[in-house]
């Protein structure tokens, strides 16, 4: 069990939130300890909480600060941050890091270069590397999915080869297709909706990963283990016209 100190790892953010620092670096270890706070905590949670955001070193807790404030008894005299830190570093001070047993691996069919991936041929050169070895590198890893952001159901993916990491465009496009899978620096993901972005792409997934109607809305969450598999346009096409 790790020994923490509330004011080293626990500051306010606004009269609304605090943010718990759970580590200094991304890794799998720092990850596992996110998630499992946010999960201890929903299942503890407390008067005016309103949601755990996991980050990749981090957890953000929103609260109602009235509702905090109204739950206090006669003789308690501290502020909702006061009150809202105490509880959370109550359960962190019991978090136990054990290893998460059963881990889901989404397999995700890309299509790499062409016009579903402009950018393949930049990160190839990039890395002095051929766009075959770029496809190989990419495909043959397994990402961990550390948390949703940017856009809904957008994956932020550790795990990415070294030899592959390319920076990000200077000038952003304007419109992304979504399904694109980009790479920005040492990390890859996928776009989920039409939106502007920097990435660098390299190809594209014809699988929806923003799904309004499910619950949850989006196809991975935190915790997922990815698996990119290369597939041919035919096979883009054909799995477009099964799921239309």
């Amino acid at each position: 069990m790790t020994s923490y100190n509330i004011n080293e790892c626990i500051q306010p953010l606004g009269d609304s939130a605090l943010v718990i620092r759970l580590g200094s670096e991304i890794h799998p270890s720092t990850h596992q300890k996110v998630k499992n706070l946010s999960l201890l905590l929903e299942k503890n949670s407390f008067t005016g909480f309103i949601e755990a955001v996991p980050s990749y070193t981090t957890l953000t807790v929103y609260y109602n600060p009235i509702e905090v404030f109204q739950s206090r008894t006669a003789s308690n005299s501290k502020s909702p941050y006061k009150i809202v830190s105490e509880h959370v570093f109550h359960l962190l001070k019991n978090l136990r890091i054990e290893d998460i047993k059963k881990q889901r691996i989404v397999k995700i069919p890309v299509v790499y270069g062409g016009d579903f991936g402009p950018d393949l041929d930049y990160v190839a050169n990039y890395n002095q590397l051929t766009r075959e070895e770029v496809i190989h590198i990419h495909s043959a890893n397994e990402y961990l999915v550390y948390m949703i952001g940017f856009a809904p159901g957008f994956p932020f993916m550790g795990g990415m080869d070294e030899r592959i990491a390319t920076p990000r465009k200077d000038s952003p496009r304007l419109a992304i297709h979504p399904g694109s899978v980009g790479i920005a620096g040492k990390q890859t993901g996928v776009y989920p909706l039409e939106t502007p972005g920097g990435w660098q792409i390299i190809g594209r997934t014809p699988l929806a990963l923003f799904l309004p109607p499910s619950s949850p809305p989006t196809l991975l969450q935190a915790g997922d283990r990815i698996r990119f598999v290369p597939i041919s346009e035919k096979e883009f096409e054909e799995y477009k016209e099964l799921k239309s």
